[in-house]
């Protein structure tokens, strides 16, 4: 065993028999690398990379290989989700040097940290033009030892260039802040679409709810019938495609085709925690059944397979079982016969029903099996099966019942169970609104459990944030997105259960945010200003396959100003906008959730104050119509009692029921409407009627 053994994280355990000598990352690996005089090999990754695994197995695992990165080099293994500030600091770097990035990532440093050279994969023997990896490190030790003033003037470069700040752009006011950005930013999303299969661009295709959150914001205010048809058309291919785990809910991380047939077959919280809560609101937007069944389908995924008995979420599922991609997941016809043979005598017709529904064939559609998939309307099959569609979605159900019963039997893919903040922020955040929405109290339990547990084991005893926790150990330096994003979700929590609690918990971790992450010239930094020592304090403001921290946390700043009047809210969250309002213009799918967050801040917050009994049946109606509909820029409070001051909440302050019944107050900027104290009105009020 090496140094790894003794780490939490999945990933670096993965690695901890390697025959390579692997640091984790520490002072001590560069102390080492400084006195020896040699280069430090960084190796980033996660464990449910597929590629990660390929290399691993081809050359850490190789005692040749091995012994060559442990002559030549100090090995440093890394975690991206566990350390996001290392991760993005070089992959910039390697995006300068190849042109592109992606995991494993690979790269090569001086002992005092700054790279020279990178790259991602490289394969044990020299294919696909690319060099052999035992070639490279030959080639970068020579550079080391004979050309070392050409390696500190290219490390040079490289550490000018990450140490460029990109909030010198934008602007200094509000004018950059308009409709027209948001329209123009619409226009320029839905152009890059796919009209055919939907989603953005060709291949590799990811599912970007982000930008797709804002085209649904986008639609609610327009009514464009533009957007509202890609948009439905992307929900639906993505979820009839194969990159949906059909059998049992959730999304795998990207399909490698156009037509989100072929996934790769890792399950990340993240991405289901932004795409459950997507489609949510596309139900709530268009009233489809559809939507909501994917959206219930993924909440009952993660709370049956993702969920820890404490109530955190675990990170993610391998893309590999038994060492092979997808094995998990598909099936041969033959396979299916066997595995629906119990159902003959309440289904006669199952295994013919199975392959009409999810396009299952002799010879399969990867690798000689079939990745399930939906590739004709639910109508269509039912008619060319002589059923009807109410026939056709009973079989369906048991025949998946059936196929999870016996695939739960296979060996399944590596579960990584470490506890990240701020995905579970995401998550939480998700099911909290979800529990309020569809009136679920499997789910309303399951986000309280999820908040308690939050704030219980993942802050410390001086209100910061924990970046990780397993097994009982919570570890790390938070970093920007765990606060932005755990914001969130309380303030979600907070709506959901009127516990003021969660409130004030999320109050206390805004604070934080701005007073360790906030620059002096406006943003936020990704780490705090206690935070370890980088070769450069990382900024990052564009969107990847999560929000940024920056566009999160502005969101989240809007609506504390709102609920609390505070103008250092307000005015630290329209700073970050101001900045980006130039870049979110010209790059709209970088910048999707800063267009969410200018959506808030241009069409306003409306600010709803509920007061008096809401177990009743009009308070239950009024609550029924401010949840039910898509309301992305509306927030609510609520006590049971009239009012004078309430100094956590002041937007409840000077609030009284009108004539003993439940009141409600519509407000923006603390301008408020009259009270009103049915539904219809409270409708109309926020309509503007």
């Amino acid at each position: 065993m090496n140094r790894l053994k003794d780490e939490s994280s999945p990933y670096l355990l993965q690695h901890a028999d390697n025959p390579v000598d692997w640091h984790p990352w520490s002072d001590e690996a560069f102390r080492i690398a400084r006195e020896a005089d040699k280069p430090v090999l960084l190796s980033v990754g996660y464990s449910a990379c597929h590629w990660c695994h390929v290399m691993a197995h081809e050359s850490f695992e190789d005692a040749a290989t091995a012994e060559m990165m442990n002559a030549l080099f100090v090995n440093v293994k890394v975690d991206r989700e566990e350390r996001p500030d290392v991760d993005d600091i070089y992959m910039q770097a390697v995006q300068a040097i190849a042109g592109q990035g992606g995991w494993p990532m690979t790269v090569f440093l001086l002992p005092d940290g700054r790279p020279f050279y990178g790259g991602t994969y490289y394969p044990k023997e020299s294919r696909y033009g690319m060099p052999s990896f035992q070639q490279l490190m030959a080639a970068v030790h020579d550079a080391y030892r004979n050309k070392r003033d050409q390696l500190e003037a290219q490390a040079d470069n490289l550490h000018q260039a990450l140490k460029r700040d990109v909030l010198g752009i934008g602007r200094a006011d509000d004018s950059g802040l308009t409709l027209d950005l948001l329209d123009e930013a619409a226009t320029k999303l839905m152009d890059a679409m796919d009209t055919v299969n939907g989603g953005f661009g060709t291949q590799p295709k990811f599912p970007n709810p982000i930008s797709l959150e804002f085209l649904l914001r986008y639609y609610e205010r327009t009514r464009d019938e533009r957007a509202l048809r890609l948009l439905t058309l992307t929900l639906r291919k993505m979820a009839q495609g194969g990159i949906y785990d059909q059998v049992a809910g959730g999304f795998a991380r990207y399909s490698v085709d156009a037509h989100w047939l072929v996934p790769h077959f890792e399950k990340m919280l993240y991405d289901n925690a932004q795409l459950s809560r997507l489609y949510l609101h596309a139900w709530q937007l268009t009233g489809d059944e559809f939507f909501r069944l994917v959206a219930e389908d993924i909440y009952d995924y993660i709370l049956r397979e993702m969920t820890a008995a404490d109530g955190g979420f675990y990170s993610a599922t391998d893309a590999d079982s038994e060492g092979v991609e997808g094995k998990f997941f598909v099936w041969t016809i033959e396979e299916a016969r066997e595995a629906l043979a119990p159902l003959s005598e309440s289904l006669p017709r199952a295994l013919e029903i199975a392959v009409e529904y999810f396009g299952m064939s002799a010879e399969g559609n990867f690798e000689g099996s079939n990745i399930l998939f939906v590739p004709r309307s639910p109508d269509e099959t039912a008619v060319d099966l002589g059923l009807s569609i109410g026939q056709l979605e009973e079989a369906v159900a048991q025949i998946k019942e059936q196929l999870y019963a016996v695939r739960s039997q296979r060996i399944p893919p590596l579960l990584d169970d470490k506890i990240l903040t701020a995905w579970n922020g995401m998550m939480l955040a998700s099911l909290a609104e979800a529990a309020r929405v569809l009136g679920r109290s499997d789910y309303l339990e399951a986000a309280r459990r999820s908040g308690e547990f939050l704030l219980s084991e993942m802050v410390d005893g001086n209100g910061r944030l924990y970046r990780t926790h397993k097994d009982g150990c919570s570890k790390l330096n938070a970093y920007l997105e765990d606060y932005a994003n755990l914001v969130d979700a309380l303030l979600e929590l907070y709506q959901t259960t009127f516990d003021e609690r969660f409130f004030a918990a999320a109050q206390r971790l805004a604070d934080v945010a701005l007073a360790r992450f906030e620059s002096a010239d406006g943003g936020f930094y990704d780490t705090s200003d206690d935070h370890e020592s980088l070769i450069v304090r990382p900024r990052n403001l564009q969107d990847n396959v999560t929000p940024s921290g920056n566009a999160m946390l502005a969101k989240q700043l809007l609506r504390l100003a709102a609920y609390t009047g505070e103008a250092r809210y307000d005015e630290a969250g329209r700073e970050v906008l101001r900045k980006l309002s130039d870049a979110m213009r010209q790059y709209p799918q970088a910048f999707a959730e800063s267009l969410n967050a200018a959506d808030m801040l241009v069409r306003g917050i409306d600010e709803v104050a509920l007061i008096g009994e809401l177990e009743s049946a009009a308070g239950s109606e009024i609550l029924d119509t401010l949840r039910r509909p898509y309301r992305p820029n509306v927030i609510t409070a609520w006590t049971r009692e009239d009012v004078t001051r309430d100094e956590l909440i002041p937007l409840l302050s000077e609030r009284s029921m009108f004539d003993g019944r439940t009141t409600v107050y519509v407000c923006r900027n603390f301008a408020c409407r009259l009270p009103v104290t049915t539904a219809e009105e409270t409708a109309a009020a926020l309509t503007g009627k």
